[in-house]
């Protein structure tokens, strides 16, 4: 068996938390373990974080968050309509090796250290993307375990 959601939000602080709290939701009902829960709510959190701070030029603009619970796997797209990651995007530019006081950049890497695989890339035309996934581990007698 497999779930999944769809979500386009306004570009506003408020829509973080509400994200957060769904796919939370949706994995406690599904029966994943809380450890691997928390890893990707966390991840998801700075995802939409980075869509509401940097993801368009005015606050009505949108984004739209996407997750996938396929069999032992998850899958979460985060996707804006802003200007897109200026720079380099390989995580080895990103990460450790910015400045302790930076401004941006860690919740990047903390996305990378928290999922088992990641995608960051820009749209062509506007906006930018950021896919991540990690493998499933199950509550016993969990709703959805893959078989």
């Amino acid at each position: 068996m497999s779930i999944w959601w769809s979500l386009h939000l306004r570009r506003e602080a408020a829509s973080v938390p509400l994200a957060r709290r769904l796919l939370l939701g949706a994995m406690e009902t599904a029966g994943v373990d809380p450890d691997i829960s928390f890893d990707l709510a966390l991840a998801l959190t700075e995802a939409c974080a980075n869509a509401v701070e940097y993801g368009g030029d005015t606050t009505t603009d949108d984004y739209r968050v996407t997750a996938f619970i396929d069999g032992d796997q998850c899958r979460i797209e985060v996707i804006d309509s802003g200007p897109g990651f200026r720079g380099n995007l390989d995580s080895r530019q990103r990460g450790p090796h910015a400045p302790l006081r930076a401004e941006g950049g860690r919740g990047l890497f903390l996305i990378e250290s928290l999922a088992d695989h990641v995608d960051i890339h820009n749209r062509e035309g506007r906006g930018a993307v950021v896919s991540f996934g990690k493998i499933l581990k199950w509550r016993e007698g969990a709703l959805l375990a893959a078989s």
